[in-house]
């Protein structure tokens, strides 16, 4: 569980960044689950956009592809959602302490 300070510094890292996958109409599945565990494994650090034609709440959608990636929902803002996973391999973002 991300500290208030800690999703803070994420979301401050995470502005200038461009989202890398969409949810359009069909919603999330498990193909798009796997493709976002797999990028978020290198990246840590991720924004997902959810289009206009996609009647699912974003809220839902982030809680839920968060939930089956093992990654933290730092925040939904808009259709914009910001995922965080701290990688095994490629650590590269040093959170501040509680």
């Amino acid at each position: 569980m991300l500290t208030g300070k800690q999703k803070r510094h994420l979301r401050s890292l995470a502005h200038h960044l461009q989202p890398i996958f969409q949810v359009g109409k069909g919603g999330t599945n498990d193909h798009l689950v796997r493709h976002i565990s797999e990028a978020i494994e290198t990246r840590e650090l991720m924004k997902v956009s959810v289009l206009n034609n996609c009647m699912d709440d974003p809220r839902e959608i982030g809680a839920e592809v968060a939930a089956a990636a093992g990654a933290e929902l730092v925040q939904v803002i808009g259709k914009t959602i910001v995922l965080y996973k701290e990688s095994k391999d490629h650590k590269t973002i040093e959170l501040p302490k509680r």
